[in-house]
């Protein structure tokens, strides 16, 4: 009445599942926070923030084995939206250097979130009231 199965299920394990490499867990936080890094580079670059963005190239460098490839790929973004994106991308970096212990970039992208909160903060603020010469 029925078929029976003639093929493996998707739930049994593999014959040779070590065919394939592994990658420890540090390697992939490795990955994943020069991949955050890079990206804050490039947001980083286009707000022209020439140090800020040669000291996370020095830790892309470090945790990628190899210099990151910079260019001025300008997306004419508002320079409030760009210091949103960095802001946020710096908040990634920060959690996962601390799930993998790394302080020199923890430390390094809390700094860039405090400057790009500033700037935010800055951009945003309310003008203040003028006051004529000689009014009370």
């Amino acid at each position: 009445m029925y078929e029976p199965i003639r093929t493996k299920s998707v739930h049994t394990p593999a014959d040779h599942a070590d065919d394939f490499p592994h990658r420890s867990r540090e390697e992939e936080l490795d990955i994943q926070l020069a991949g955050h890094l890079a990206a804050l580079l490039a947001v980083t670059d286009e707000l022209d923030l020439g140090a800020a963005g040669d000291r996370i190239a020095e830790q892309v460098a470090r945790l990628r084995g190899a210099p990151p490839a910079r260019h001025a790929g300008l997306t004419d973004a508002p320079a409030l939206a760009l210091h949103r994106r960095a802001h946020a991308l710096a908040g990634r970096a920060l959690v996962v250097a601390a799930s993998r212990a790394d302080t020199a970039v923890a430390i390094l992208a809390a700094e860039r979130m405090d400057a790009h909160t500033a700037a935010i903060a800055a951009a945003t603020a309310p003008a203040a009231p003028s006051r004529l010469v000689g009014a009370l």
